[in-house]
């Protein structure tokens, strides 16, 4: 029995012709048939030019839902086939190549119109052959992640999708997977860690994609590697090998294989209670179907494949798992300390605002420069401040405390009496007086030394300990000398009559004069 459309519905297919809607948007956003909407396309043109119609009119009996014989419309984009074959021979998109027919040649026509011309031209494009990489037993790993089932999260109490973390060898497709929560490089590394242990040894290569716990800087074509992700393959003896952004045919083995699992390992609706239950389901999935099954590419029985070939071949495990390290650059701040997950650690002074390598574990802290390692910590918790070995006076102090004392020693520095009034400023006001200080050691940057200790002792004397009535003092003029007067007797002061107008005489003089007086004498008793 032939269908009919509600009158309703007639009048929106009505309405979304006369808006110049396309047949397949209006098929799509109507739930029709493309047929079905052409022929009422075609019977309401007809009505209009008042020419008879093929069709049935548009009222009264409605035209059934018969499939007629499809002929292939003229793209509308077809009239810039130069400019958009060019663009599809280049790799351009189709929605690129809509913005340049918009921009460039005045195009009218619609998205969909230039998506569909794009797609039909690129099926006419010559096919070009790919090859297939294989792979010698025990050469080669690929690992990525894929969600997982929804699991209750510990924390929220919520169902959410874990992480899952599969490992495929590519000659066998023998596989490890495990659901985790976190993807930081901590559960990145213990993850191939368990996945050598369950594999029972070690590929030499290990491919993986742009993923940030095993690539630190991206680049198409020379990506830098995780050092920590560098320090673990060193270890384990593999080397790791990243592969191009947006390339996922480098590592295709590893996308199939965690298609497969996605898709195959759990059942519509399905939902874990905790991550050890979901755990626990792949491992019994593995087991009982992933590995037992005859994989389509290598007609083998994957887990039979692998005791054969991969297995081996695979490297030894080493005895004990890699010591996990954090690494990062710090910048040396002006206190003398770089700061390593909320905890501060001094480092030689000479190193202020340069950059630095720091190593930490659970336990340690290294520091580096150019490559040489320059200080050692064990690990303090969040907020606290590392004392650096042998205590450097020259050390910028990190609690107020004993920054006040390193105030006070640079006050002794300059002189006794600063010092006094220092302590005194300190047992008057407290912890407060270290501000107190820093202004003062200030000032004895722009006066002289004797000057600053004039005006300590006068504000101690005074019990001046604020830093305006010190600067006053500091600025004001030095006292004039006192007067002294000259006495005439004393005990150590001879007489006058005592002395003679020789004794006042230089030797020579004094000879010469007594030569002259000899002579005078012997003149006159002759």
């Amino acid at each position: 029995m032939a269908r009919y459309l509600e009158m309703s519905k007639q009048q929106q297919l009505q309405a979304l012709i006369e808006l110049g809607w396309p047949e397949r948007r209006i098929a799509r956003e109507l739930g029709l048939h493309r047929n079905t909407v052409r022929r009422y396309k075609k019977a309401l043109a007809a009505k209009c030019t008042k020419t008879p119609a093929d069709s049935l009119p548009l009222s009264g009996s409605s035209p059934t839902v018969e499939s007629a014989p499809h002929v292939r419309r003229p793209f509308t984009a077809a009239v810039h086939e130069d400019v958009v074959g060019a663009a599809v021979k280049a790799g351009a998109g189709a929605q690129v190549i809509y913005q340049a027919l918009v921009e460039e040649q005045q195009y009218r026509g619609s998205y969909d119109s230039v998506k569909r011309y794009v797609r039909h031209l690129r099926a006419k494009l010559p096919k070009r052959a790919v090859g297939v990489m294989h792979h010698a037993p025990g050469e080669e790993a690929q690992v990525d992640y894929f969600q997982g089932a929804p699991t209750r999260h510990p924390h929220t109490g919520e169902y959410k999708r874990p992480w899952v973390f599969r490992m495929t060898l590519c000659h066998s497709r023998h596989g490890y997977e495990e659901p985790v929560w976190k993807l930081d490089v901590p559960a990145f590394l213990r993850l191939h860690e368990r996945a050598f242990r369950a594999l029972e040894g070690v590929p030499r290569v290990i491919r993986h994609d742009n993923m940030t716990a095993g690539v630190s800087r991206a680049c198409y074509y020379d990506p830098d590697s995780n050092k920590t992700y560098l320090a673990f393959a060193a270890h384990w003896g593999f080397a790791p090998l990243p592969t191009r952004p947006y390339s996922p045919q480098e590592n295709g083995k590893q996308e199939r294989s965690g298609g497969y699992c996605k898709h195959n390992a759990y059942r519509k609706g399905q939902r874990f209670e905790s991550l050890d239950e979901h755990c626990a389901h792949l491992r019994r999935w593995n087991e009982r179907w992933a590995r037992t099954r005859v994989h389509g590419t290598t007609r083998r029985q994957v887990y039979a494949h692998y005791l054969e070939s991969d297995r081996p071949a695979l490297q030894p495990c080493p005895a004990e798992n890699f010591p996990l390290f954090s690494c990062g650059t710090r910048k040396v701040h002006m206190d003398g300390h770089v700061e390593v997950a909320g905890s501060f650690y001094p480092v030689p002074l000479h190193l202020l605002g340069a950059s630095v390598h720091v190593r930490w574990d659970d336990h340690l802290v290294r520091i580096f420069h150019d490559d040489a390692e320059v200080a050692l910590h064990a690990r303090v918790l969040p907020g606290r401040w590392a004392l650096r070995a042998g205590r450097d006076s020259a050390e910028l102090s990190s609690s107020q405390t004993t920054h006040l004392e390193w105030l006070k020693r640079r006050c002794s520095d300059i002189g006794p009496e600063l010092r006094r009034w220092a302590d005194a400023a300190h047992e008057e006001r407290g912890i407060r007086a270290f501000k107190l200080l820093q202004g003062i050691l200030a000032l004895a940057k722009k006066h002289s030394r004797a000057q600053v200790l004039r005006a300590a002792s006068s504000a101690l004397d005074r019990g001046q300990f604020r830093y305006d009535a010190f600067k006053r003092i500091v600025a004001e003029p030095p006292p004039p000398p006192p007067e002294r007067a000259l006495i005439a007797e004393h005990s150590v002061i001879r007489p006058l009559e005592q002395y003679s107008l020789i004794d006042f005489l230089t030797p020579a003089r004094a000879a010469v004069i007594e030569t002259g007086a000899r002579t005078a004498h012997i003149g006159e008793e002759r």
